[in-house]
């Protein structure tokens, strides 16, 4: 049968994918991909047949695996962090209704929500959510009820594509709505170009995060009522009882 992995290759350092990840790229003849993803692939795979198509021309994309797939090329579709978060892998089996002859092999990767949260300490350490910013395919106001209610629930939050260009100021948005519920001094922190050149985290609280420039390349965490900033480190507290030292 016909083969297309479908690959989160974390950040995109080698270090950083899993084996299953390299192994299946090794084994494919044609790694299709957002431009920057194949970018960030390096020298490794630079004989493989690499294709691409701009941003929104998503289906696409998916459309080019299978057509390459039916050729009888070993075929891998790569996406940052995980394949099945904000990723393709959804679209892949979508598309998928019009290829029968072709199997999807789904590959997980290290999302940012993972990879962000270990930079910082421990931020993800009790029941905690995800939501992402983007209104590209979600509409604002389901994403402001969201965070509301996220924020009621007393979740630790994940904030993926806080910014862009078109939506400068969503993380402002999105700060003032959870103000509603959550204190100022709320322990918080982010994480640009995770894994990447020009690396950089940073706590602080709530209220200090709203007036943040971040961009697309940015995860921020949001703690819940149990987190605190340890040694510069955000922690969420999972509920142990801790004896102190006297």
């Amino acid at each position: 049968m016909n083969k297309i992995y479908v690959i989160g290759m974390g950040p995109g350092r080698e270090e950083m994918m899993t084996r299953e990840a390299t192994k299946a790229l090794d084994e494919s003849d044609v790694i299709v991909g957002y431009t920057v993803y194949l970018d960030l692939l390096g020298e490794r795979y630079k004989d493989k047949i690499k294709l691409s198509t701009p941003m929104k021309q998503e289906e696409k994309r998916c459309r080019i695996c299978f057509e390459e797939a039916k050729k009888g090329q070993v075929v891998s579709m790569i996406c940052s962090g995980d394949a099945g978060i904000y990723g393709m892998a959804s679209l892949m089996y979508e598309v998928k209704k019009d290829y029968s002859d072709v199997e999807l092999i789904v590959i997980p990767g290290i999302t940012a929500a993972s990879s962000g949260a270990a930079l910082l300490g421990a931020p993800l350490n009790h029941d905690f959510c995800v939501i992402s910013l983007s209104d590209l395919l979600t509409p604002y106001e389901l994403i402001e009820k969201r965070l509301e209610l996220a924020a009621q629930a007393d979740f630790a939050m994940a904030i993926y594509n806080p910014s862009s260009k078109k939506r400068f100021d969503y993380l402002k948005k999105a700060c003032d709505i959870l103000l509603k519920y959550i204190e100022p001094e709320r322990a918080c922190g982010f994480v640009r170009n995770i894994g990447r050149e020009n690396e950089e985290v940073k706590t602080c609280t709530l209220l200090e995060l709203r007036d943040q420039q971040v961009d697309m390349f940015t995860t921020v965490f949001i703690g819940n009522s149990t987190s605190e900033i340890v040694d510069n480190k955000l922690v969420t507290k999972r509920g142990y009882p801790v004896e102190r030292n006297e």
